[in-house]
């Protein structure tokens, strides 16, 4: 029987634990600053809050490139030749990470490749449920069936966010001066919905974070009727503990078993400023 490995990008905010628990590998996406590229996950969160503080610009993103894919799965196959690898890949509507990836697995047999459609805590709610898939699946000899297996649930994963920060999403062309000022004025804060691997501006909540948890729990559940097994819990740091506190609360008060927190990198700290709230989960079946 061969084993089967994970692999995924850092910008799928796996938190340690599950990494750990799920032994899954991951590689690094980048950072840029003053022309300088840094790995995601080498330098802290604070960093790119504090450039943007003294620069007014927010830090470019980057994809893992086909070479350094390449490097990944050499070096993975070196340790454990015989391996099968399942590779969740990081939207492909959302960056060019999937596309380097799948020209670098050309080189490589029994590499399989799935494209998650998410970002954040919906590659990690996705990279769970592949992993309890490939425990179901130990004993299979079809791993392209179980890829496409893995596959499929990228349409029942459903995550979405609420910026921390209208400034990062201003300055990052994501939004027009108007709007931005628009929603300053009033207190608006837009959710931002992943569907079908693209981030998608919906309705939008007034006050702050704290007043709008319990709002925008009852109306996440209620659109997506998500499995009660497992919520995640996605925040920017600079999210206070009072909300990270209830929500946790509610989604115990609305029947979840149990939750995960998602902390999010730097990769996605460039997008959503610091005090990002979001929720990602999975359907039952």
């Amino acid at each position: 029987m061969r084993q089967i490995i994970i692999t995924t990008e850092s910008g799928s905010d796996l938190p340690e634990h599950l990494v750990k628990k799920y032994n899954i590998r991951v590689i690094p996406m980048h950072i840029i600053m003053d022309n300088q590229s840094y790995e995601d996950g080498s330098i802290p969160v604070d960093t790119v809050y504090d450039y943007y503080k003294k620069t007014k610009k927010i830090p470019s993103t980057s994809a893992v490139n086909v070479g350094e894919y390449q490097d990944f799965f050499e070096k993975l196959r070196k340790e454990i030749p015989d391996c099968v690898i399942i590779h969740m890949s990081y939207s492909s509507k959302a960056s060019s990470t999937y596309q380097n990836a799948e020209i670098a697995i050309r080189k490589f047999q029994d590499i399989f490749l799935i494209d998650t459609e998410n970002v954040s805590g919906g590659c990690t709610a996705h990279i769970a449920k592949a992993y309890e898939l490939v425990q179901e699946h130990a004993d299979t000899n079809d791993y392209a069936d179980l890829a496409k297996t893995i596959q499929n649930w990228s349409k029942k994963v459903f995550c979405s966010f609420i910026p921390g920060n209208l400034e990062y999403l201003k300055a990052g062309g994501r939004v027009s001066n108007a709007q931005y000022l628009g929603a300053t004025l009033l207190n608006l804060k837009p959710l931002i919905e992943i569907a079908d691997g693209s981030l998608l501006a919906q309705k939008k909540y007034r006050g702050s974070i704290e007043k709008l948890v319990d709002k925008y729990m009852a109306d996440y559940l209620e659109k997506h009727p998500v499995s009660r097994k497992c919520l995640y819990l996605m925040y920017s740091k600079g999210l206070s503990q009072t909300s990270l506190d209830l929500m946790k609360k509610l989604a115990f008060q609305h029947g979840f078993q149990s939750v995960e927190y998602v902390m999010t990198g730097c990769v996605i700290s460039c997008h959503s400023g610091p005090g990002a709230i979001g929720l990602a989960g999975c359907l039952e079946h």
